[in-house]
C-alpha cells in the first residue's frame, strides 16, 4: 500500500495485533513489486500474507516470481479488481477484502440522505434562508416526510443490503432491482424485487448501489432519468459512469428531480459544472465510504482477517474469483 494509506488506516494498535499475530517487520513499506533494496525483496521472498490496501500494484505474473511463497492476501480497502489479477487465482492464492467493512459508513450516508431527501431539507433550508423569518410549511411543503414514500435500491450488494437493513425502522417501501436477486433472498430481505422500468416509475428516492461493469455503464440514461416521477430523488453512492451525466444535468437543471451525488463521471467535475451550482443537488466529493477514523474498521476488520488465517480458519470475507466479475 502506499504510506499514506498505511498512516491513515493502521493505528498503532492494529500494528501491535499484527505484531502479534505475525513476524512482522513494522518498518518495512512495500510500495512496488520490483523493489530496488535487498531487504525488502528478501521479505517479500519470505511473505506467505500480503497485507494490502489503496495504491497497491498489480499482482500480476512478473510481481509474483518475488513472492514464491505467498498463500494469501488480505486487503484493507474494498473493491480488489485493481491488483488482483488471474495469475494470483491461478496461483491459488486466497484473497480476503474489507469490503464489507467499507460498506457500512456509505450505507448509513445513502440512509441519511433518503431521510433529508423525503423531508425536503434543502428545499427548506434554503425558503428560510431566503425568507429570513417564518416560512409556511403546510404551504410550501405540503407532500413532504418519509410516511409511507417508495425508496428503490437498484443492487442488492453489500451496501444496498445494509442500506435495506437500516431502513427496516421507518415507515417506508422499499423496491430493490438486482438480476441476481432471488425471490426466496427477496423475501428474506423484506423487499419487493421489481424491475428496473417499475423502480424508477414509482419510486420518490432512487438509490445506486450496482457495480461498475460494461453493462451498467450508463445505466442511468436519457430515457430511464425521464421515466423518473417528478420531485424525486436520485441518489448516487456507487460510480459515475452508472450515469449519463449530460442527460442528469439536463433533468437536474429542469428542476424536475433532485440528486445526492457523491460519485460523478468525471470523478471531479470541471469548475463549469451546472452540478456545483443547482439548488437542487447536493454534491459531495467522494466521502460516503470510510474517512478519518472510520479508516481504523477497515484495518481491524483486515486484522482480524489474518487472525483467522493464523489459526487455521477460513477467511469470512473471502473473495470468490467465480463472482468477481458482477461485484465492485
Amino acid at each position: 500500500m502506499s504510506a499514506e494509506t498505511r498512516d491513515a488506516i493502521l493505528s498503532p494498535a492494529s500494528l501491535v495485533r499484527l505484531e502479534e499475530l505475525t513476524t512482522l517487520e513494522p518498518g518495512l513499506l512495500v510500495t512496488d513489486f520490483t523493489p530496488g533494496s535487498s531487504g525488502a525483496v528478501e521479505a517479500l521472498r519470505q511473505a506467505e500474507v500480503l497485507f494490502t490496501g489503496w495504491g497497491c500494484p498489480a499482482l500480476d505474473a512478473s510481481a509474483l516470481e518475488f513472492l514464491p511463497r505467498l498463500r494469501a492476501v488480505v486487503h484493507a480497502a474494498g473493491s480488489v479488481k485493481h491488483h488482483i489479477t488471474r495469475d494470483v487465482w491461478d496461483r491459488g492464492i486466497a484473497v480476503s477484502t474489507a469490503a464489507a467493512a467499507n460498506a457500512l459508513p456509505v450505507a448509513e450516508y445513502t440512509v441519511a440522505a433518503v431521510l433529508l431527501a423525503n423531508k425536503r431539507v434543502l428545499d427548506g433550508a434554503r425558503a428560510y434562508r431566503e425568507a429570513r423569518s417564518r416560512v409556511n410549511l403546510l404551504e410550501r411543503f405540503p407532500d413532504v416526510g418519509n410516511y409511507r414514500r417508495t425508496v428503490g435500491l437498484v443492487g442488492a450488494s453489500r451496501i444496498g443490503r445494509r442500506v435495506v437493513e437500516l431502513l427496516r425502522p421507518f415507515d417506508l417501501r422499499v423496491l430493490v432491482h438486482d438480476p441476481y436477486l432471488t425471490p426466496d433472498e427477496a423475501d428474506t430481505l423484506g423487499v419487493s424485487a421489481v424491475d428496473l422500468d417499475t423502480l424508477l416509475r414509482l419510486s420518490d428516492v432512487v438509490s445506486v448501489h450496482a457495480p461498475e461493469l460494461p453493462e451498467t455503464r450508463h445505466l442511468f440514461d436519457a430515457g430511464r432519468l425521464a421515466s423518473m416521477r417528478d420531485g424525486a430523488t436520485f441518489v448516487n453512492t456507487a460510480r459515475g459512469s452508472l450515469v449519463d451525466t449530460d442527460a442528469l444535468v439536463k433533468e437536474l437543471a429542469s428542476g424536475r428531480l433532485h440528486a445526492v451525488l457523491d460519485h460523478t463521471e468525471p470523478e471531479i467535475l470541471p469548475a463549469d459544472s451546472p452540478l456545483y451550482d443547482l439548488p437542487n443537488v447536493l454534491l459531495t466529493p467522494h466521502l460516503a465510504g470510510s474517512l478519518g477514523g472510520e479508516l481504523h474498521r477497515l484495518a481491524d476488520a483486515a486484522v482480524d482477517e489474518v487472525g483467522r488465517y493464523a489459526r487455521g480458519l477460513p477467511f469470512a470475507h473471502r473473495v470468490d474469483p467465480d463472482t468477481l466479475h458482477r461485484s465492485a
